[in-house]
């Protein structure tokens, strides 16, 4: 089976809580970004933790259910850190300890429900680095990185 690695990133305006997700696979590092296309895709009404999650599981719903290892790369803390809270989440029904229902549960529960069935690890790339501090994973994601921010400022670009 293949290694697949997975890039997420996001750019979101806060204040008209829109914003542009983007992913690129990338088969056993066989990356050219002249040849492979990072996909796209508007989300409204969002945040930039909710635009994270939503573009992850946007990304995992393209991939093909017959894949191998797969490697996501993401500069997402709360995502990083979502294998860790399962445990807790689900103990206590997706409600904090004052009662209320957890921020993004619904969301949470898409992400478990899909990483469930999948064989995967996730990997925290240090967003924004200097360029002679970066290797190849630094180097796609900022590539991902640089199409999710061109794409939100075409979006929200005032029309004269």
């Amino acid at each position: 089976m293949n290694s697949i690695s997975l890039f997420v990133d996001s750019s979101v305006n806060p204040q008209l809580k829109i914003g542009v997700g983007a992913y690129l696979i990338v088969e056993d590092f066989s990356f050219k970004s002249t040849e492979q296309s990072v996909k796209t895709k508007i989300f409204e009404n969002t945040s930039s933790t909710t635009l994270e999650l939503q573009t992850l599981l946007w990304a995992l719903e393209s991939l093909n259910k017959e894949l191998g290892k797969l490697t996501i790369y993401t500069d997402c803390q709360n995502i990083m850190g979502l294998e860790k809270r399962c445990e807790a989440f689900e103990k206590n029904g997706y409600v904090t300890r004052a009662v209320k229902p957890v921020r993004h549960a619904e969301l949470y529960r898409l992400f478990y429900q899909k990483i469930k069935t999948l064989e995967c690890k996730f990997i925290k790339v240090k967003g924004h680095k200097q360029k002679a501090k970066k290797d190849e994973i630094d180097t796609i994601f900022t590539y991902v990185d640089t199409v999710s921010r061109k794409c939100l400022r075409e979006l929200i670009k005032p029309t004269v």
